[in-house]
C-alpha cells in the first residue's frame, strides 16, 4: 500500500472515531422535555430526502473533480492556456448568470429550478467527454449555470424547507442540518474519488466518471420531483405592479448589511482560494514529485475529502456545546486557511504540500457549515435565494480575474501568495462585523 492510501484510510479512521462521538436528534429531543414526541428507530427523520438528493448532485460534482483538468490535459490534448480558459469560462458563466437563477427560483419555485439544474449539469458531462473545443466550452457554460443553482438553490430550499416545517419542533437544528449537509458532501467527495480512479483504471479512459456523473443525476431528478415540497421567496401569484418595488427594496437592503457584505467578501476570498485550490492542486504535487509514475489522484482526492469531513464533524460537536461564536470560529477558519496558503507560495516538500492541502480542506470543512448557518440565519425565506446568488458573483470574477492573470499553471505560487493575502484582510472585515454584533 502506497503513501496516498495509507494516508487515506488513517484519516477516514479519525473520521469513523468522530462518527461515533456525533451528537443526535434523539438526543435533542430528550433535551425539549417529555411533552415533546419520542423518536423510534422506525421513524424516518425529516430531512431524509434532503440529504439522498444532496448526496447524488454532490457525488455526481465530486465525480468530475479528480479527472476534470486531466482529461483535459491529457485525453483531448488542450493546451494549459485553454484548459485555463475553459476553467475562467465556467466561472464567468456562473457569475452571469446568478443574479437571474436566484430571481427564478425564488418566484417560480425552488424545487423546479433544482430540477433543471440536474439536467443542465448532465448535459454539460456528456459535452466535456467530446473532444471538441465547442462541445468543451458549451460544457463549461452549462456547468457554470449549473454551479450557480447548486450553491444556491439547493441551500435555500433547505433552509426554508426546514423553517415552513417547523423542524425544530422535530429535534432538529439548522446548524447540525449544515454540518450533516458537510458531512454528507465529504463522504460522496471520498466515494467518488475511490469510484473514479476504479472507473478510470477499469475503462481506461478519463471520461467514465463523467459518464457515471450523468446517471447519478438522473436518479437525483427522479428523487427531487418525487419527494420534495415545493418553496418560494416571493410568491408568482402576486401582481408584479404591487410587489416588485419592495421586494427589490427588500433585496437590496439586505444585500447593504455590514453583516451581509462581511460575510459577502469573506466568501469571495475563501471560495475564491478554494477554487483555485481545485484548479492548481494536480499540478502543485506533480511540481514537488519525488517518485516516478502516475500519481493516485483518487486516493489524494479522498484524502482531501476525508480532511473535510473530520472537520465537519469536530465544528457538529464544538457547536452543539456552543462553545465558540459562529463569527469567532469563521475568524480562526480564515486565519488557518492564510497559514495553509502562506506556505504553499513558499518552498515545500511533496508530503508537506499534501498535508497543507489536506489542512486547508479541514478549513473547508468547517466553512461550509459556519457560513450556512450564518446566512441562513441573517437572510429573509423570500429574498434567499437572490441574495445567495448575487453573494456569488463577485466570487466567479475574481476566479475569472485570477485565472488569466496567472496565464498557466507554472504561477501558482504567485497565485497562493496573493489568495494568503486577500484572506487577511476577509478575516479583518468578519472580525470588524463581529466586533459590532452584526454577526453571531
Amino acid at each position: 500500500m502506497g503513501y496516498y492510501e495509507t494516508s487515506f484510510y488513517g484519516l477516514l479512521t479519525l473520521c469513523a472515531g468522530l462518527l461515533a462521538s456525533q451528537p443526535t436528534r434523539r438526543n435533542e429531543l430528550k433535551k425539549l422535555g417529555g411533552s415533546r414526541k419520542q423518536i423510534s428507530r422506525y421513524d424516518v427523520h425529516p430531512e431524509t430526502n434532503w440529504y439522498k438528493a444532496y448526496a447524488l448532485v454532490m457525488g455526481a460534482d465530486w465525480l468530475q473533480g479528480p479527472y476534470l483538468y486531466s482529461l483535459y490535459r491529457d485525453e483531448h490534448g488542450v493546451s494549459e492556456r485553454l484548459v485555463s480558459t475553459l476553467f475562467a469560462t465556467g466561472f464567468l458563466s456562473s457569475a452571469i448568470s446568478a443574479y437571474f437563477v436566484g430571481a427564478l427560483a425564488d418566484r417560480y419555485g425552488r424545487k423546479r429550478i433544482c430540477m433543471i439544474f440536474c439536467l443542465l449539469y448532465a448535459m454539460s458531462c456528456f459535452f466535456t467527454v467530446i473532444p471538441s473545443i465547442g462541445f468543451l466550452f458549451l460544457g463549461r457554460v452549462l456547468g457554470g449555470i449549473s454551479t450557480s443553482i447548486l450553491f444556491s438553490v439547493f441551500d435555500s430550499w433547505m433552509v426554508t424547507n426546514f423553517r415552513e416545517r417547523k423542524l425544530v419542533e422535530h429535534g432538529c437544528d439548522l446548524s447540525r442540518t449544515y454540518a450533516t449537509t458537510s458531512i454528507v458532501n465529504s463522504l460522496s467527495a471520498i466515494v467518488s474519488g475511490i469510484v473514479s480512479e476504479g472507473l478510470v483504471r477499469a475503462t481506461g479512459t478519463k471520461k467514465a466518471p463523467f459518464l457515471l456523473s450523468s446517471i447519478l443525476l438522473w436518479l437525483a431528478l427522479q428523487l427531487i420531483w418525487a419527494h420534495w415540497v415545493e418553496n418560494f421567496g416571493s410568491k408568482a401569484s402576486e401582481p408584479s405592479e404591487s410587489s416588485d418595488k419592495p421586494k427589490t427594496s427588500k433585496l437590496w437592503s439586505t444585500l447593504k448589511q455590514p453583516s451581509i457584505l462581511a460575510l459577502g467578501f469573506a466568501s469571495t476570498m475563501f471560495e475564491g482560494s478554494m477554487y483555485l485550490f481545485v484548479f492548481y492542486w494536480t499540478p502543485t504535487i506533480k511540481s514537488v514529485q519525488m517518485s516516478t509514475g502516475e500519481l493516485p489522484y483518487g486516493y489524494i482526492f479522498s484524502s482531501f475529502m476525508a480532511s473535510s469531513m473530520a472537520a465537519a464533524l469536530i465544528f457538529n460537536i464544538l457547536m452543539q456545546k456552543r462553545l465558540f461564536k459562529y463569527s469567532r470560529l469563521l475568524i480562526g477558519v480564515l486565519l488557518m486557511a492564510n497559514f495553509c496558503f502562506v506556505k504553499l507560495a513558499g518552498p515545500k516538500t511533496e508530503d508537506a504540500t499534501f498535508w497543507l492541502f489536506c489542512l486547508f480542506e479541514a478549513c473547508v470543512g468547517m466553512y461550509w457549515p459556519c457560513t450556512g448557518y450564518l446566512k441562513g440565519r441573517l437572510v429573509d425565506d423570500d429574498v434567499r435565494a437572490k441574495v445567495y446568488s448575487i453573494l456569488r458573483i463577485p466570487l466567479n470574477i475574481f476566479v475569472v480575474v485570477a485565472l488569466f492573470i496567472a496565464d498557466d499553471n507554472q504561477h501558482f505560487g504567485k497565485v497562493f501568495s496573493t489568495c494568503s493575502m486577500l484572506l487577511t484582510v476577509s478575516f479583518g472585515a468578519i472580525w470588524a462585523a463581529s466586533l459590532k454584533e452584526d454577526i453571531p
